[in-house]
């Protein structure tokens, strides 16, 4: 990996804690760098960045992008591999998805370079056991590295103070005191600030059924260091415990404080969500920006070809038609009676794709908008009236940018209380259709989005899209209320029902679902 100008600038503002422009720099090296290794490594950071403003779902979208440009076989990409791994078992600890955590920190262990990291990775993933209540399992992880740490006291007092405590959990007899003490010496003799505050919160622990006084003293330490490092995570965990050791009369300022903290928390890291989404929301826009001004001029002149084609067509269509009626008029006679049969079909799905589907995502769209633009509001109108005019022999129009189209569907849905999650809308995955499948997809996703928003009540939307063999296999996943026992489909999935098979696919709905809605969708490429 060849690091350029853009990524020591992103680099230098994390170094400062000035995660917002630093984040700003890496996003634009995703955006334009040619690097796959440069673009993976960024995309870790990125994941870091997010997963500390507590959006844990953000950073393991991140880090699967990361994951996306490096190759297993390349010893280059191994420490991002590592790093990556790391992070996701992290954000699946934190997520409480232990069996997730494990098999991510056992990749990372196994893409590890040195020793220093394998520890790092062992530790965390006793950490996961410790969680898990597999005391037992933590224990001998701790057993084998504690004497691997050679000459780093660091590394050796983080061994010490963390198997003294499982040791402890597993048994509340257990004399886990010299051991705990043994630690906070040394990280208090190598100035460990933040190896200090973990022993203090161990000490704490470990007194306050024997020794309360104790517990509280040390609750008292690990306050002060808290905000010393200016951690407020760690606060207000030592806050927790002052709350629960101190005396009624001292409670009070405890709690006052603790409840501060924790509004203030949770305002700060949706702040950064939010800060994070626009600076990909603008690089993105600003990029599209551009391939439009690039693009304009072949565009134009595509579209005088494509109006030429469709003239000659529609000009050898008529005259087609009106051999075939000449000679064989009894015959077309029941041809047109089948195909105003079916035109009415159609119509009706026009109708209801055009005019229904779109008045509402309009609706939607408008909805959380806290400023309305007349302008561009009067334009989506006049292009719906203009569609709904020419409903009856409009021809599909061929899609310049799936991939773009359909990102915008969906996250059309997207709003403070509805959190959009897209997995898998790549270019690649949709190269291989055609205009006709790829109309009737949108179709069916613009149906079940309307559907989500009339009815789920949910909170999360996940749209999965992945190829497998020679199918393209679309899941939908929300958290709302699911379908109730007596479910009849109405038009909209009707409609949706009749589109897939329109394309030989499938729509399964899953049954084993505690709470909220899955859909599985799966149609050929052809």
């Amino acid at each position: 990996m060849t690091k350029n100008a853009e990524y020591s600038k992103a680099d230098s503002f994390l170094y400062r804690q000035q995660r917002d422009s630093a984040f700003y720099y890496f996003n634009k090296i995703v955006s334009g760098s040619k690097d796959s290794l440069l673009i993976a490594s960024s995309y870790n950071n990125m994941a870091v960045i997010v997963a500390d403003a507590g959006d844990y779902f953000g950073s393991q979208d991140y880090l699967l992008l990361s994951l996306r440009y490096l190759d297993e076989r390349q010893e280059s990409n191994f420490y991002c591999l590592s790093s990556d791994y790391n992070e996701l078992g992290g954000t699946s600890l934190r997520l409480k998805n232990y069996d997730a955590a494990l098999n991510y920190y056992d990749l990372a262990i196994k893409y590890a370079q040195d020793d220093v990291f394998k520890q790092i990775f062992l530790n965390n993933k006793a950490v996961v056991y410790k969680d898990q209540k597999n005391f037992s399992g933590a224990i001998a992880i701790y057993d084998t590295i504690i004497h691997k740490t050679g000459s780093d006291r660091k590394a050796y007092a983080m061994i010490l103070s963390n198997r003294a405590n499982v040791r402890w959990l597993k048994d509340s007899s257990y004399n886990a005191a010299q051991e705990l003490s043994t630690a906070l010496q040394i990280r208090t003799e190598v100035q460990d600030p933040w190896g200090q505050n973990a022993s203090y919160a161990h000490l704490s622990d470990y007194y306050t059924s024997s020794h309360p006084d104790s517990a509280l003293v040390y609750a008292n330490k690990m306050y002060a260091k808290a905000r010393e490092l200016d951690s407020p995570d760690d606060e207000v965990q030592a806050l927790q415990k002052l709350i629960r050791l101190s005396p009624p009369q001292h409670i009070k300022p405890y709690f006052a404080r603790y409840q501060y903290l924790s509004d203030s928390i949770q305002t700060a890291r949706n702040t950064a969500k939010n800060q994070y989404a626009l600076i990909r929301y603008d690089a993105e826009k600003n990029k599209a920006e551009n391939l439009r001004l690039q693009k304009d001029n072949a565009n134009k002149r595509l579209q005088i070809i494509e109006q030429r084609v469709m003239i000659y067509s529609a000009i050898g269509a008529v005259v087609l038609i009106i051999f075939l009626y000449l000679k064989r008029r009894q015959q077309l006679a029941l041809e047109a009676e089948n195909r105003i049969r079916k035109d009415r079909l159609k119509t009706s799905q026009k109708i209801h794709d055009v005019v229904a589907n779109g008045l509402y995502r309009m609706m939607t769209e408008i909805e959380y908008q806290s400023a309305i633009d007349k302008e561009a509001l009067l334009d989506k109108i006049e292009t719906m009236y203009e569609q709904s005019r020419n409903i009856s022999y409009e021809q599909p129009a061929a899609v310049e940018d799936y991939q773009a189209e359909i990102a915008q569907l969906l996250m059309a849905f997207s709003t403070d209380k509805v959190k959009v999650i897209i997995v898998g809308n790549y270019k690649e995955l949709w190269s291989q259709l055609n205009n006709t499948v790829k109309i009737e997809a949108k179709h069916i996703l613009q149906e079940l989005m309307i559907n989500m928003k009339k009815h789920s009540q949910a909170s999360n939307v996940v749209i999965k899209f992945e190829q497998q063999d020679d199918q393209i296999n679309i899941q939908y996943t929300d958290d709302g209320v699911g379908l109730p026992a007596d479910y009849k489909m109405g038009n909209g999935l009707t409609s949706t029902e009749n589109r897939i098979k329109n394309i030989n696919g499938k729509l399964i709905f899953a049954t084993n679902t505690k709470k909220g809605l899955k859909i599985q969708i799966t149609f050929p490429f052809v």
